[in-house]
Protein backbone atom coordinates (compact mmCIF):
# COMPACT_ATOMS: atom_id res chain seq x y z
CA UNK A 1 0.00 0.00 0.00
CA UNK A 2 1.28 3.65 -0.95
CA UNK A 3 1.76 5.62 2.38
CA UNK A 4 -0.26 8.14 3.13
CA UNK A 5 0.89 11.86 3.42
CA UNK A 6 2.83 13.13 6.31
CA UNK A 7 2.08 16.48 7.99
CA UNK A 8 4.79 17.58 5.85
CA UNK A 9 3.38 16.67 2.82
CA UNK A 10 0.22 18.16 3.45
CA UNK A 11 2.24 21.38 4.59
CA UNK A 12 3.86 21.61 1.21
CA UNK A 13 0.24 21.46 -0.56
CA UNK A 14 -0.59 24.41 1.35
CA UNK A 15 2.36 26.75 0.88
CA UNK A 16 2.12 25.78 -2.89
CA UNK A 17 -1.47 26.01 -3.07
CA UNK A 18 -1.93 29.12 -5.73
CA UNK A 19 -5.19 29.88 -4.35
CA UNK A 20 -4.46 30.24 -0.98
CA UNK A 21 -4.23 33.81 -0.61
CA UNK A 22 -8.19 33.87 -1.20
CA UNK A 23 -8.95 32.10 1.89
CA UNK A 24 -8.70 35.38 3.84
CA UNK A 25 -11.54 36.67 2.06
CA UNK A 26 -13.96 34.35 3.18
CA UNK A 27 -15.89 34.49 6.64
CA UNK A 28 -14.94 31.31 8.02
CA UNK A 29 -16.13 30.01 11.21
CA UNK A 30 -13.49 29.39 14.09
CA UNK A 31 -12.83 25.79 14.91
CA UNK A 32 -15.19 24.30 12.00
CA UNK A 33 -13.93 22.51 8.76
CA UNK A 34 -16.73 24.21 6.26
CA UNK A 35 -16.71 20.53 3.32
CA UNK A 36 -20.70 21.78 2.55
CA UNK A 37 -20.04 23.95 -0.13
CA UNK A 38 -21.86 22.32 -2.84
CA UNK A 39 -24.70 22.82 -0.93
CA UNK A 40 -24.37 26.26 0.71
CA UNK A 41 -21.05 28.17 0.00
CA UNK A 42 -19.32 30.44 2.68
CA UNK A 43 -20.15 34.28 3.71
CA UNK A 44 -17.26 36.57 1.88
CA UNK A 45 -16.10 40.06 3.40
CA UNK A 46 -16.99 41.16 -0.03
CA UNK A 47 -20.73 39.36 -0.16
CA UNK A 48 -21.31 41.23 3.17
CA UNK A 49 -19.84 44.66 1.99
CA UNK A 50 -21.87 44.72 -1.09
CA UNK A 51 -24.81 43.69 1.05
CA UNK A 52 -24.48 46.48 3.51
CA UNK A 53 -23.89 49.27 1.13
CA UNK A 54 -27.46 48.00 -1.09
CA UNK A 55 -29.17 47.97 2.08
CA UNK A 56 -27.67 51.45 4.06
CA UNK A 57 -27.07 53.68 1.33
CA UNK A 58 -29.09 51.94 -1.81
CA UNK A 59 -32.01 51.46 -0.25
CA UNK A 60 -32.30 53.02 2.93
CA UNK A 61 -31.11 56.65 1.51
CA UNK A 62 -31.38 56.71 -2.66
CA UNK A 63 -34.47 54.71 -2.22
CA UNK A 64 -36.08 54.21 -5.67
CA UNK A 65 -33.60 56.14 -7.54
CA UNK A 66 -31.00 53.16 -7.22
CA UNK A 67 -32.89 51.69 -9.77
CA UNK A 68 -31.00 53.89 -12.19
CA UNK A 69 -28.39 55.02 -9.75
CA UNK A 70 -27.09 52.16 -8.42
CA UNK A 71 -27.63 50.15 -11.54
CA UNK A 72 -30.14 47.75 -10.06
CA UNK A 73 -32.05 47.30 -13.08
CA UNK A 74 -29.44 46.38 -15.18
CA UNK A 75 -28.24 43.99 -12.60
CA UNK A 76 -29.63 40.11 -13.75
CA UNK A 77 -27.19 40.95 -17.61
CA UNK A 78 -24.23 42.46 -15.72
CA UNK A 79 -24.48 39.03 -13.18
CA UNK A 80 -25.12 37.24 -15.82
CA UNK A 81 -22.24 37.64 -17.96
CA UNK A 82 -19.72 37.72 -15.33
CA UNK A 83 -21.47 34.06 -14.60
CA UNK A 84 -20.93 33.27 -18.56
CA UNK A 85 -17.30 34.02 -17.84
CA UNK A 86 -16.82 31.45 -15.54
CA UNK A 87 -18.73 29.04 -17.56
CA UNK A 88 -17.22 29.83 -20.91
CA UNK A 89 -20.68 31.96 -22.52
CA UNK A 90 -19.57 35.11 -24.43
CA UNK A 91 -21.42 38.54 -23.56
CA UNK A 92 -25.05 38.44 -23.77
CA UNK A 93 -26.45 34.74 -23.21
CA UNK A 94 -26.77 34.47 -19.61
CA UNK A 95 -28.80 35.72 -17.22
CA UNK A 96 -29.55 36.04 -13.42
CA UNK A 97 -33.21 35.23 -12.45
CA UNK A 98 -35.49 33.42 -10.51
CA UNK A 99 -34.73 29.99 -9.36
CA UNK A 100 -32.96 26.64 -10.63
CA UNK A 101 -36.50 25.00 -10.65
CA UNK A 102 -38.51 28.05 -12.40
CA UNK A 103 -35.38 28.56 -14.76
CA UNK A 104 -35.42 24.56 -15.97
CA UNK A 105 -39.16 25.21 -17.01
CA UNK A 106 -38.41 27.98 -18.91
CA UNK A 107 -35.50 26.10 -20.98
CA UNK A 108 -37.38 22.80 -20.96
CA UNK A 109 -40.10 25.03 -22.91
CA UNK A 110 -38.04 26.71 -24.89
CA UNK A 111 -36.54 23.57 -25.94
CA UNK A 112 -39.46 21.92 -27.10
CA UNK A 113 -40.77 24.96 -28.94
CA UNK A 114 -37.48 24.41 -31.40
CA UNK A 115 -38.39 21.12 -31.71
CA UNK A 116 -42.08 21.22 -32.40
CA UNK A 117 -43.32 17.43 -33.86
CA UNK A 118 -41.09 15.85 -31.10
CA UNK A 119 -42.82 14.74 -27.93
CA UNK A 120 -40.08 13.35 -25.53
CA UNK A 121 -38.07 14.74 -22.45
CA UNK A 122 -35.19 12.47 -21.52
CA UNK A 123 -33.78 12.86 -17.87
CA UNK A 124 -31.81 11.21 -15.51
CA UNK A 125 -33.69 9.27 -13.01
CA UNK A 126 -30.76 10.14 -10.25
CA UNK A 127 -30.99 13.63 -11.38
CA UNK A 128 -31.77 16.16 -8.65
CA UNK A 129 -35.38 16.05 -7.84
CA UNK A 130 -36.66 19.52 -8.83
CA UNK A 131 -35.79 18.77 -12.28
CA UNK A 132 -37.78 15.77 -12.72
CA UNK A 133 -40.33 17.75 -10.94
CA UNK A 134 -40.17 20.38 -13.14
CA UNK A 135 -40.15 18.02 -16.43
CA UNK A 136 -43.19 16.31 -15.14
CA UNK A 137 -45.34 19.82 -14.68
CA UNK A 138 -43.80 20.92 -18.58
CA UNK A 139 -44.99 17.51 -19.54
CA UNK A 140 -48.74 17.89 -18.06
CA UNK A 141 -49.22 21.07 -19.91
CA UNK A 142 -48.18 19.65 -23.53
CA UNK A 143 -50.64 16.86 -24.52
CA UNK A 144 -48.44 14.12 -25.67
CA UNK A 145 -45.50 14.49 -24.24
CA UNK A 146 -43.76 12.19 -22.64
CA UNK A 147 -40.24 11.55 -20.16
CA UNK A 148 -37.55 8.58 -20.48
CA UNK A 149 -35.38 8.26 -17.51
CA UNK A 150 -31.88 6.90 -17.36
CA UNK A 151 -31.86 4.36 -15.02
CA UNK A 152 -35.26 3.26 -15.78
CA UNK A 153 -35.79 2.84 -19.82
CA UNK A 154 -31.94 2.32 -19.96
CA UNK A 155 -28.62 2.25 -18.27
CA UNK A 156 -27.19 5.20 -20.42
CA UNK A 157 -28.69 8.38 -21.30
CA UNK A 158 -27.22 8.27 -24.71
CA UNK A 159 -29.48 4.89 -25.63
CA UNK A 160 -32.76 6.85 -24.73
CA UNK A 161 -32.11 9.45 -27.60
CA UNK A 162 -33.84 9.59 -30.99
CA UNK A 163 -35.68 11.41 -33.79
CA UNK A 164 -38.84 11.53 -31.09
CA UNK A 165 -36.53 13.63 -28.42
CA UNK A 166 -37.11 17.43 -28.10
CA UNK A 167 -34.62 18.07 -25.32
CA UNK A 168 -32.15 15.95 -23.07
CA UNK A 169 -32.34 17.31 -19.82
CA UNK A 170 -28.72 16.55 -17.67
CA UNK A 171 -26.42 17.57 -14.92
CA UNK A 172 -23.13 18.02 -15.69
CA UNK A 173 -22.31 16.48 -12.16
CA UNK A 174 -24.48 14.29 -10.11
CA UNK A 175 -25.56 15.72 -7.27
CA UNK A 176 -25.13 12.70 -4.82
CA UNK A 177 -21.45 10.92 -6.19
CA UNK A 178 -20.18 13.56 -8.32
CA UNK A 179 -19.88 11.78 -11.34
CA UNK A 180 -18.90 14.31 -13.78
CA UNK A 181 -20.21 14.42 -17.67
CA UNK A 182 -18.93 15.41 -20.41
CA UNK A 183 -20.72 18.55 -21.67
CA UNK A 184 -19.11 18.67 -25.52
CA UNK A 185 -19.57 14.39 -26.48
CA UNK A 186 -23.23 14.23 -25.09
CA UNK A 187 -23.91 17.35 -26.77
CA UNK A 188 -22.88 16.01 -29.76
CA UNK A 189 -24.53 12.82 -29.83
CA UNK A 190 -27.95 15.04 -28.81
CA UNK A 191 -27.53 17.22 -31.75
CA UNK A 192 -26.80 14.49 -34.24
CA UNK A 193 -30.47 12.27 -33.73
CA UNK A 194 -31.69 16.03 -33.67
CA UNK A 195 -32.56 17.36 -30.06
CA UNK A 196 -31.29 19.88 -28.22
CA UNK A 197 -29.73 19.67 -24.83
CA UNK A 198 -30.14 21.65 -20.81
CA UNK A 199 -27.49 21.54 -18.90
CA UNK A 200 -27.67 21.65 -15.20
CA UNK A 201 -24.94 23.64 -13.50
CA UNK A 202 -25.70 23.43 -10.17
CA UNK A 203 -22.64 21.22 -8.75
CA UNK A 204 -20.35 22.24 -11.64
CA UNK A 205 -20.54 26.32 -11.77
CA UNK A 206 -17.83 27.56 -9.85
CA UNK A 207 -16.09 24.68 -9.35
CA UNK A 208 -14.62 23.33 -12.49
CA UNK A 209 -14.18 24.66 -15.90
CA UNK A 210 -17.08 24.57 -18.39
CA UNK A 211 -17.04 25.50 -22.04
CA UNK A 212 -20.85 26.08 -23.24
CA UNK A 213 -19.99 28.08 -26.22
CA UNK A 214 -16.87 25.83 -26.89
CA UNK A 215 -18.90 22.46 -26.72
CA UNK A 216 -22.43 23.83 -28.83
CA UNK A 217 -24.74 23.69 -25.71
CA UNK A 218 -28.19 25.34 -26.27
CA UNK A 219 -29.56 25.75 -22.60
CA UNK A 220 -28.07 25.76 -19.10
CA UNK A 221 -29.10 26.59 -15.97
CA UNK A 222 -27.43 26.49 -12.65
CA UNK A 223 -27.66 28.06 -9.03
CA UNK A 224 -25.43 30.76 -7.51
CA UNK A 225 -25.35 29.65 -3.52
CA UNK A 226 -23.24 26.39 -4.03
CA UNK A 227 -19.98 27.21 -5.40
CA UNK A 228 -20.09 31.27 -6.09
CA UNK A 229 -20.91 31.66 -2.72
CA UNK A 230 -24.17 33.92 -3.37
CA UNK A 231 -25.54 33.61 -0.09
CA UNK A 232 -28.68 31.09 1.22
CA UNK A 233 -31.67 31.23 -1.60
CA UNK A 234 -29.42 33.65 -3.74
CA UNK A 235 -30.95 33.79 -7.83
CA UNK A 236 -30.31 31.24 -10.40
CA UNK A 237 -29.05 32.01 -13.72
CA UNK A 238 -30.34 30.64 -17.20
CA UNK A 239 -28.02 30.37 -20.36
CA UNK A 240 -29.16 30.26 -23.40
CA UNK A 241 -26.86 30.11 -26.30
CA UNK A 242 -26.82 33.17 -29.02
CA UNK A 243 -27.87 31.15 -32.07
CA UNK A 244 -31.21 30.50 -30.31
CA UNK A 245 -32.08 33.76 -28.82
CA UNK A 246 -34.81 35.83 -31.13
CA UNK A 247 -36.38 32.74 -31.82
CA UNK A 248 -36.88 31.17 -29.07
CA UNK A 249 -39.85 31.46 -26.35
CA UNK A 250 -40.37 31.01 -22.74
CA UNK A 251 -43.66 30.41 -21.10
CA UNK A 252 -42.85 32.98 -17.76
CA UNK A 253 -44.04 36.29 -19.93
CA UNK A 254 -43.57 38.35 -17.08
CA UNK A 255 -42.85 41.89 -17.29
CA UNK A 256 -38.96 41.88 -16.60
CA UNK A 257 -38.97 40.18 -19.96
CA UNK A 258 -40.96 42.51 -21.83
CA UNK A 259 -39.06 44.62 -24.58
CA UNK A 260 -40.17 47.51 -23.19
CA UNK A 261 -41.41 47.03 -19.57
CA UNK A 262 -41.35 50.64 -18.65
CA UNK A 263 -43.78 51.46 -21.51
CA UNK A 264 -46.48 49.71 -19.83
CA UNK A 265 -47.90 48.04 -22.74
CA UNK A 266 -51.26 45.84 -22.76
CA UNK A 267 -49.78 43.18 -25.04
CA UNK A 268 -46.59 40.75 -24.33
CA UNK A 269 -43.43 41.39 -27.00
CA UNK A 270 -40.59 39.66 -25.70
CA UNK A 271 -37.18 41.31 -25.39
CA UNK A 272 -35.25 39.69 -28.56
CA UNK A 273 -32.11 39.11 -25.97
CA UNK A 274 -31.86 37.19 -23.14
CA UNK A 275 -33.77 39.73 -20.92
CA UNK A 276 -36.68 38.00 -22.56
CA UNK A 277 -35.37 34.79 -19.98
CA UNK A 278 -36.42 37.37 -16.92
CA UNK A 279 -40.15 36.94 -15.22
CA UNK A 280 -41.13 39.51 -12.73
CA UNK A 281 -38.88 42.10 -10.08
CA UNK A 282 -35.81 40.71 -9.15
CA UNK A 283 -34.43 40.55 -5.33
CA UNK A 284 -31.88 43.14 -5.51
CA UNK A 285 -30.65 42.71 -1.69
CA UNK A 286 -29.77 38.88 -2.83
CA UNK A 287 -28.08 39.96 -6.67
CA UNK A 288 -26.18 42.83 -4.93
CA UNK A 289 -24.72 40.00 -2.42
CA UNK A 290 -24.06 37.87 -5.46
CA UNK A 291 -22.31 40.74 -7.00
CA UNK A 292 -19.97 41.09 -4.03
CA UNK A 293 -19.45 36.84 -3.71
CA UNK A 294 -18.58 37.65 -7.80
CA UNK A 295 -15.77 40.14 -7.25
CA UNK A 296 -13.81 37.48 -5.88
CA UNK A 297 -13.33 36.01 -8.64
CA UNK A 298 -11.92 38.80 -10.40
CA UNK A 299 -8.37 36.84 -12.54
CA UNK A 300 -8.69 33.50 -10.24
CA UNK A 301 -7.82 30.53 -13.49
CA UNK A 302 -10.60 28.33 -13.51
CA UNK A 303 -8.08 25.54 -14.37
CA UNK A 304 -6.30 26.19 -10.95
CA UNK A 305 -9.47 25.89 -9.47
CA UNK A 306 -10.09 22.32 -11.12
CA UNK A 307 -6.28 21.68 -10.09
CA UNK A 308 -6.78 22.09 -6.42
CA UNK A 309 -10.59 20.85 -6.57
CA UNK A 310 -9.13 16.93 -7.84
CA UNK A 311 -5.74 17.51 -5.37
CA UNK A 312 -8.40 18.19 -2.42
CA UNK A 313 -11.10 15.39 -3.18
CA UNK A 314 -7.86 13.18 -4.27
CA UNK A 315 -6.05 13.72 -0.75
CA UNK A 316 -9.71 13.26 1.32
CA UNK A 317 -10.09 9.57 -0.52
CA UNK A 318 -6.52 8.28 0.10
CA UNK A 319 -6.81 9.75 4.16
CA UNK A 320 -10.35 8.06 4.47
CA UNK A 321 -10.21 4.70 2.95
CA UNK A 322 -6.44 4.45 4.62
CA UNK A 323 -7.62 5.42 7.92
CA UNK A 324 -11.36 3.93 7.96
CA UNK A 325 -10.47 0.86 5.97
CA UNK A 326 -13.15 -1.70 7.82
CA UNK A 327 -15.20 0.91 9.44
CA UNK A 328 -18.36 0.54 7.18
CA UNK A 329 -17.51 3.09 4.20
CA UNK A 330 -18.15 2.53 0.67
CA UNK A 331 -17.06 5.12 -1.71
CA UNK A 332 -19.52 6.12 -4.26
CA UNK A 333 -18.05 8.54 -6.13
CA UNK A 334 -15.86 7.70 -9.43
CA UNK A 335 -12.21 7.33 -7.93
CA UNK A 336 -10.70 8.80 -11.27
CA UNK A 337 -10.67 12.73 -10.43
CA UNK A 338 -11.56 13.13 -14.18
CA UNK A 339 -14.18 11.67 -13.87
CA UNK A 340 -15.64 13.64 -10.71
CA UNK A 341 -16.51 16.84 -9.93
CA UNK A 342 -15.67 18.85 -6.75
CA UNK A 343 -17.15 16.73 -4.04
CA UNK A 344 -16.87 13.03 -2.68
CA UNK A 345 -19.87 10.74 -1.41
CA UNK A 346 -19.23 7.65 1.00
CA UNK A 347 -21.91 4.92 1.62
CA UNK A 348 -22.63 3.95 5.35
CA UNK A 349 -25.78 2.31 6.48
CA UNK A 350 -25.71 4.55 9.27
CA UNK A 351 -25.12 7.40 7.63
CA UNK A 352 -27.01 10.20 8.86
CA UNK A 353 -26.01 9.63 12.57
CA UNK A 354 -22.55 9.21 11.61
CA UNK A 355 -22.87 13.00 9.87
CA UNK A 356 -24.71 14.07 12.66
CA UNK A 357 -21.58 13.13 14.79
CA UNK A 358 -19.22 14.95 12.50
CA UNK A 359 -21.08 18.38 13.12
CA UNK A 360 -21.11 18.20 16.55
CA UNK A 361 -17.18 17.67 16.40
CA UNK A 362 -17.02 21.01 14.07
CA UNK A 363 -16.65 19.21 10.64
CA UNK A 364 -19.78 20.09 8.35
CA UNK A 365 -21.02 18.23 5.76
CA UNK A 366 -24.24 17.01 4.64
CA UNK A 367 -26.37 13.62 4.30
CA UNK A 368 -28.37 12.24 1.16
CA UNK A 369 -31.12 9.69 1.64
CA UNK A 370 -30.23 6.93 1.85
CA UNK A 371 -27.24 6.05 3.11
CA UNK A 372 -24.45 9.15 1.41
CA UNK A 373 -22.64 10.96 3.54
CA UNK A 374 -20.94 14.03 0.98
CA UNK A 375 -18.59 15.94 1.21
CA UNK A 376 -18.01 19.37 -0.99
CA UNK A 377 -14.70 20.61 -1.51
CA UNK A 378 -14.42 24.45 -2.28
CA UNK A 379 -11.20 25.23 -3.63
CA UNK A 380 -11.17 28.73 -3.08
CA UNK A 381 -11.20 28.66 0.80
CA UNK A 382 -10.63 25.18 1.80
CA UNK A 383 -6.76 24.31 2.30
CA UNK A 384 -4.88 20.12 2.48
CA UNK A 385 -4.58 20.71 6.15
CA UNK A 386 -8.31 21.47 6.16
CA UNK A 387 -9.00 17.66 4.80
CA UNK A 388 -6.31 16.16 6.96
CA UNK A 389 -8.19 17.46 9.99
CA UNK A 390 -11.50 16.17 8.61
CA UNK A 391 -10.45 12.64 7.26
CA UNK A 392 -8.89 12.30 11.18
CA UNK A 393 -12.14 13.18 12.54
CA UNK A 394 -14.02 11.19 10.59
CA UNK A 395 -12.09 8.03 11.56
CA UNK A 396 -12.69 9.25 15.34
CA UNK A 397 -16.06 9.26 14.93
CA UNK A 398 -16.09 5.85 13.36
CA UNK A 399 -13.81 4.06 15.32
CA UNK A 400 -15.36 5.27 18.89
CA UNK A 401 -18.72 4.86 17.34
CA UNK A 402 -20.00 8.16 19.21
CA UNK A 403 -22.11 8.08 15.99
CA UNK A 404 -24.46 5.80 17.92
CA UNK A 405 -25.94 8.26 20.59
CA UNK A 406 -29.17 8.44 20.20
CA UNK A 407 -29.28 12.17 19.76
CA UNK A 408 -27.71 11.74 16.70
CA UNK A 409 -30.34 9.43 15.08
CA UNK A 410 -33.49 12.69 15.33
CA UNK A 411 -33.82 13.59 11.82
CA UNK A 412 -33.82 17.59 11.13
CA UNK A 413 -36.16 18.88 8.29
CA UNK A 414 -33.13 19.62 6.90
CA UNK A 415 -30.52 17.32 6.52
Amino acid sequence: MTALPTADDIAHLDATDPLADLRRRFMLPDGEIYLDGNSLGVASHDAMAALDMAARKEWAQDLIRSWNSAGWFDLPVELGDRIGALIGAGPGQTVVSDTTSINVYKALHAAIGLREGRNVIVAEAGSFPTDLYMAEGVISTLPGMSLRLEGREADRIEDLIDDHVAVVLVNQVNYRTGALRDVTELTRIAHGAGAVVVWDLCHSAGALPVELDASGADFAVGCTYKYLNGGPGAPAFIYVARRHLGQVDQPLSGWWGHARPFAFETGYDGDPGIRRFQCGTQPILSMRALKGALDIWDGVDMHAVRAKSMALTDLFIRLVEGKCSGLGLTLTSPRDPQERGSQVAFAHDDAYQVMQALIERGVIGDFRAPDVLRFGFTPLYLSFADVARAADVLMEVLESGSWRDERFAVRAAVT
